[in-house]
């Protein structure tokens, strides 16, 4: 059932988040070690950036399933109407 407010109360799918961040994480290390090891500097220092964007999308991904049910729900827990920032009437 639709209610209108889907993007403010979206659920994001973390652990598979999570488990793609580690996938490219692993690729993204592969990267950087062969175009190192090839002579391509380049390409390396770009595996290497994308590599440090990973790490920190992972950390921040860890942090929020850290957080508990606000941040990741589980399925028995209906969405929550998003705080306004004011009184309810």
């Amino acid at each position: 059932m639709r209610s209108g407010n889907e993007p403010a109360t979206a659920r994001s799918p973390l652990r598979m988040r999570f488990w793609l961040g580690v996938w490219g994480l692993l690729w993204a290390a592969f990267g950087t070690t062969v175009f190192a090891l090839v002579g391509r500097p380049g390409w390396a220092a770009a595996c290497g950036v994308l590599f440090l964007v990973v790490v920190v999308d992972l950390v921040m991904v860890l942090r929020h399933m850290r957080q508990g049910p606000h941040w990741q729900p589980g399925r028995n827990i209906p969405p929550y109407e998003p705080d306004h920032g004011g009184r309810r009437r």
